[in-house]
């Protein structure tokens, strides 16, 4: 059976981008007669907070969609901490010192935009006492090879993700697994078979599936799907997350309203209507999904497409 998971960040209420991307990936499990999890990506410390979560669950609810399993990454820390005791077996951790001022000065832009990091520390050995001595951030060293990912759709491209965007931060100076460890180990321990995510993450896949490689664990198959975007300062485009969250949404329209606004966007219904995502199962397919970014607008007291 195929299991999904869909991994928001406790940073915050949702939105609407978070809305639309929680829905496709029920839609995608539960039209495959799969199990869908609920991770709450809890780890930071200075973001992430429980008063987050809840209302996170509670926000996923009102849309109408339920869970077979609801997680906290924060709980995963042993199962985090057990990777990187096999990474520094493998001779594949280092402390790197760098701050980002430091890596922007001394390399060129990495396919996302960001800076590749350009190896500064590699040399650098652990001290003694192994990972957990450390006081600054860890990177594994990846191989520098092509990395081809299981993907259902064309966003993600076949890269070396070492020389695109050079080693990864595995645990961060705060004692924080970072992402990438994060979501590959705790993917691996929820058995999860499918991604179902936004397209902005495609470009970090192979770095996910090069770590995976290094610590023995199964690659899931990959979608990306589109994105919400809103204009800023006129016609440039950001993901559609800050100006409008569901506390405010939940003011102006029912669950079953914004599931059937969604829908809409995502392309599975010509026009908007209440609906609740379970209606949506029968007629769901990735064919009919936009394959096209959605611009939307927020008024102060509707969404407009």
């Amino acid at each position: 059976m195929d299991v999904g998971r869909f991994a928001p960040s406790s940073t915050g209420r949702a939105h609407p981008g978070t809305l639309l991307a929680a829905l496709l990936c029920w839609l995608d499990a539960r039209s495959r007669g799969g199990s869908i999890r609920l991770r709450l990506e809890d780890l930071d410390p200075q973001r992430a907070s429980s008063s987050h979560s809840r209302d996170l669950v509670d926000d996923l609810a009102w849309l109408g969609l339920d869970w077979d399993a609801v997680e906290f990454q924060s709980e995963a820390s042993e199962a985090h901490a057990k990777a990187l005791d096999l990474l520094e077996v493998s001779g594949r951790l280092y402390p790197c010192e760098c701050s980002r001022s430091q890596i922007a000065a001394d390399t060129a832009r990495a396919p996302d935009g960001g800076f590749r990091y350009p190896g500064r520390c590699l040399g650098r050995a652990l001290p003694a006492g192994g990972w957990r001595k450390s006081s600054e951030s860890l990177r594994v060293r990846l191989d520098d090879s092509e990395v081809a990912v299981p993907s259902e759709d064309a966003s993600v491209p076949v890269s070396y993700p070492r020389r695109d965007f050079g080693d990864p931060v595995v645990r961060r100076r705060d004692g924080v697994a970072a992402y990438h460890l994060a979501s590959v180990v705790d993917d691996a321990n929820g058995g999860v078979t499918r991604v179902v995510r936004g397209r902005d993450l495609a470009l970090h896949t192979p770095t996910q599936v090069a770590l995976q490689r290094l610590l023995d664990l199964p690659t899931p198959v990959y979608r990306h799907h589109l994105l919400l975007l809103e204009r800023r300062g006129g016609a440039k485009l950001a993901k559609f997350h800050g100006a409008v969250s569901a506390d405010e949404l939940r003011g102006v329209y029912s669950g079953p309203a914004l599931c059937g606004l969604l829908a809409v966007a995502a392309g599975l219904l010509p026009e908007a209507r209440e609906v609740a995502p379970a209606e949506l199962l029968a007629d769901f397919e990735w064919s009919r999904v936009r394959s096209v970014d959605r611009e939307l607008a927020w008024t102060g007291s509707e969404l407009e497409f």
